[in-house]
Order: C-alpha cells, then sequence, then structure tokens
C-alpha cells in the first residue's frame, strides 16, 4: 500500500491560499472598524485610496492566480514530475507572489509586473514539469 505525504509544492499551495487574507489583513489595518465597517466590508474597501487600496488589489490578483497553480501543482504531482524541482518552483512561486503584493502596495508598478511576469513563468514551469 502506498503511503500518501504532504509535499513541499502541497504546503505552498497552503500559503499561496493564506496570501490573500494577509493582503485583506494588510488592506485593513490600523483603519478598520469592525463594529461599524465590518457591515458593508466591500463598500469600504471600495473607498480606500493609496497603498490600502493597492493591498486590496493585490488580495485580488492573488486569489486570481491560485486556480492556475493549484491546478499546476495537482497536475505536475499527477504526472510524476520529480519531487525536488517540484518543490523548489512551488517555493519560487510563493516568494515571488510575497515580493509581487510588497512591489503593488509599495507602489513599484514596473517592478510588479515583472514580478507577476515570473511567477507566471514557474508556474509555467510547474504544468509542464511532469510531461513526457
Amino acid at each position: 500500500m502506498h503511503a500518501a505525504r504532504f509535499t513541499v509544492a502541497y504546503w505552498c499551495v497552503l500559503l499561496a491560499v493564506l496570501m490573500p487574507i494577509v493582503c485583506a489583513m494588510l488592506a485593513k489595518k490600523g483603519s478598520f472598524r469592525m463594529a461599524s465597517d465590518n457591515h458593508d466590508p466591500r463598500r469600504w474597501l471600495a473607498a480606500q485610496t493609496g497603498w490600502r487600496a493597492r493591498a486590496n488589489a493585490a488580495q485580488a490578483n492573488s486569489y486570481e492566480v491560485l486556480p492556475f497553480f493549484i491546478g499546476a501543482v495537482i497536475i505536475a504531482h499527477q504526472l510524476g514530475a520529480a519531487q525536488t524541482p517540484l518543490d523548489m518552483l512551488a517555493m519560487a512561486f510563493v516568494l515571488l507572489r510575497i515580493l509581487y503584493v510588497a512591489m503593488y502596495v509599495g507602489d513599484l508598478p514596473m517592478a510588479r509586473s515583472l514580478i507577476w511576469a515570473a511567477g507566471f513563468a514557474v508556474n509555467l514551469g510547474i504544468f509542464f514539469l511532469g510531461y513526457r
């Protein structure tokens, strides 16, 4: 009987899933009032400007990239991709996403776009890693 194990790549999926929540917390940090703003948090977020608005946009983008990343990791596992390269690419993707959020919140659009493109390329690498 084969025992399944939780790989580093799967832990990276969990980190990527948590990233939008961290972005939302960042956008709300210090200004969001649970008693009043939580009645309509989307309206509150829509009214934000500056770094708070960019943190909210980073949250949305973090949700947008999740399906491809999760799918790529699962497909690579199912195709029998070598585990070490898969784990390394998954960690690179998470690191790039952290940098992406930092560039977004820090209002560095060119760096943000380059990091997004690098993350997409890494995701393609994960997707095709098990291809034979």
